[in-house]
């Protein structure tokens, strides 16, 4: 009878191993998506590359304050800028934020066309942004400020056209994502995916606060 049981406690002892060791295996494999931080690696790789682009929008930032008021030639800041415009412009794309976060709240609840909707929604709301951008520096060229004209004309359009170029950026992930998203080729974990989109929507929105506030209400 010894000799029978041995090999059933031996039995029972290597399952018992194999389900530690699978157990074990499987908790190390779910952690190995997360940093000692708590977040993926998705996420701490995004907030790593929002924080380089904070000190390079904060270097465009500076030197756009250094030499806004340096107008050799051509009209000057308060000659050109019409608040109003660009005021309905900013709340354009600050109203995008709320799309995208409807983008954000619809991935996580599974619901793949209402992702789709505020993800397409939100690139529109980017697009007539960037629209407004662009009829905005054609008026100040025919108004005689060129990227050349003057330190405040290079400074100025650097730094503001260096964020719609994010803006259109955003618009291409955008449309490329609900693209993925309406085939099902979504690498990864889809709302992780939408949510790290957000991320970068946001940054450039806040960016934007900082731009007007600066740029166009502050006097030179």
């Amino acid at each position: 009878m010894a000799d029978i049981a041995l090999p059933s406690d031996a039995a029972h002892d290597s399952h018992g191993d194999h389900g530690h060791d699978h157990g074990h295996g499987h908790a190390a494999g779910g952690h190995g998506h997360h940093t000692s931080l708590g977040l993926s690696n998705n996420k701490l790789a995004m907030w790593l590359f929002l924080g380089s682009e904070c000190l390079l929008f904060g270097g465009l930032i500076s030197t756009y304050m250094l030499y806004r008021g340096r107008v050799s030639a051509g009209p000057t800041p308060d000659q050109i800028y019409n608040i109003p415009f660009t005021s309905v412009s900013s709340f354009v794309l600050l109203f995008s934020s709320l799309t995208m976060v409807l983008a954000v709240s619809a991935a996580k609840r599974h619901h793949d066309h209402h992702a789709r909707l505020w993800l397409a929604v939100t690139a529109l709301l980017g697009a007539t942004f960037v629209g407004g951008q662009v009829y905005e520096f054609t008026e100040f060229y025919k108004e005689g400020l060129g990227f050349t004209t003057s330190l405040f004309g290079s400074s100025f359009y650097t730094l503001t056209g260096f964020h719609g170029v994010h803006v259109t950026v955003g618009i291409i992930m955008l449309m490329a994502l609900r693209g993925m998203i309406s085939r099902n080729k979504v690498v990864g974990q889809k709302d992780e995916v939408v949510e790290l989109i957000g991320l970068y929507w946001h940054f450039v929105d806040i960016v934007w606060i900082v731009i007007f506030v600066l740029v166009y209400l502050i006097p030179a």
